[in-house]
């Protein structure tokens, strides 16, 4: 009887702390957000962005027309934009392209 009764007085001072599953919550969302971007970057075939030896080319085209070129070599990511207003200018033939004394280069098709 006397083990019985040990048990049962044993709870009452305990309390439960109503924001400790909030701390789990937070480490479950962390987890739960990484785990999409995986799937998101594998589901699109984009994997080689996460590898710091890989070289990606993706072109962009925005809803407005605009046309964007990130480019990724290493670790160095480049965004360029693309223009459709023509090009002038001197410089020197570089087989179909030209060079512009500012150091843009000029594709000219034949």
């Amino acid at each position: 009887m006397r083990f019985l009764n040990r048990h049962r007085y044993s709870r009452i001072g305990e309390h439960d702390d109503p924001l400790a599953g909030v701390a789990n919550l937070f480490d479950a969302s962390i987890v739960f957000i990484v785990a999409m971007m995986l799937a998101l970057f594998s589901a699109w075939n984009m994997m080689d962005l996460l590898d710091p030896n890989s070289e990606v080319t993706i072109a962009k085209k925005s809803a407005d027309g605009h046309v964007e070129v990130l480019t990724k070599k290493g670790a160095e990511i480049k965004v360029s934009r693309v223009s459709d207003k023509p090009l002038s200018g001197s410089g020197k033939r570089l087989g179909t392209a030209y060079q512009l004394p500012d150091g843009k280069v000029v594709y000219v098709p034949e």
